[in-house]
């Protein structure tokens, strides 16, 4: 063997008796857990999100390092890039004032909500998917999901959730783009029954002014839908509610929250709040 290998006798044994160092021990300890944080959060996770649940598990290690050993261990993030978003601006119905103006700070719930519709491709046909978002800890509220683009099968089902998730008690900007059923006299009037709530528009074909939505939709497609074909309706509906309320509301670590998940922002706010009250 020695021979075919052209190597020493004296260094293959002396090959044997090495053992592994410490570090080369550590690296395979840490490719094992970034593996299973890699797998719980079925690939979606790349060495940012990953570093900061090994740090919240208290393992010290820097982002370049868990980049390095994903490298190593073949695992990458499996977010896609595409994306495409629509929205039916044209219409006459009357178009409120941009209030939110892309200040996207809260600091208390039910202080700013953000609302958006998309589409999911399934094999029997599009499926709607509206969703309600509080600024404060940037969660879902209120969502829903329908065959067809009426306003009380979308935005007026994912209202209803939303105010019964979180009752308005203060003054509450609510903005949307300017699609049709936000604009409707059927969906104004709810609002305004309200007395609490202020309508704010993005400008029209401006989706930056509604860009904590539209990053949504973005994460959700990226992460989720484009790696799943769905061959009917009822299956991506069971689909989105595992996205949304069991990973992304709950196990989702957000950048722009500090890398800490809606949850667990939420109740950082709640206690915050407490303390000043």
């Amino acid at each position: 063997m020695c021979k075919v290998l052209k190597v020493s006798r004296i260094g293959y044994y002396a090959w044997l008796k090495i053992t592994p160092s410490k570090r080369s021990l550590e690296n395979d300890m840490l490719i094992d857990k970034i593996r299973k944080i890699y797998r719980l959060h079925k690939g979606i996770y790349g060495s940012p999100r990953i570093t900061k649940e090994l740090l919240a598990n208290q393992i010290s290690i820097s982002r370049p390092r868990v980049a390095r050993l994903m490298r190593k261990a073949g695992l990458k993030s499996i977010v896609q890039r595409k994306f495409v978003t629509t929205t039916n601006s044209k219409h006459h119905h009357p178009v409120a004032e941009n209030v939110l103006n892309r200040d996207f700070r809260a600091d208390k719930k039910a202080q700013k909500w953000v609302l958006d519709i998309t589409y999911i491709r399934t094999r029997q046909g599009w499926l709607y998917l509206t969703i309600i978002m509080d600024l404060a800890d940037r969660k879902v509220i209120g969502w829903a999901t329908s065959k067809t683009m009426e306003t009380k099968n979308t935005i007026v089902s994912a209202w209803k959730m939303a105010i019964a998730n979180r009752p308005i008690h203060q003054e509450l900007i609510f903005h949307s783009d300017q699609g049709i059923q936000y604009a409707s006299n059927e969906f104004r009037s709810i609002l305004s029954a309200t007395g609490k709530v202020t309508q704010s528009m993005s400008r029209r074909g401006n989706c930056w002014d509604n860009a904590v939505a539209e990053s949504f939709f973005k994460s959700l497609k990226t992460e989720w839908v484009y790696h799943y074909k769905y061959q009917t309706r009822d299956q991506a509906r069971l689909s989105l509610f595992e996205y949304i309320e069991t990973y992304y509301n709950t196990r989702r670590r957000h950048s722009k929250l500090g890398y800490l998940t809606p949850l667990e922002f939420e109740i950082k706010l709640d206690n915050n709040n407490r303390i000043a009250a």
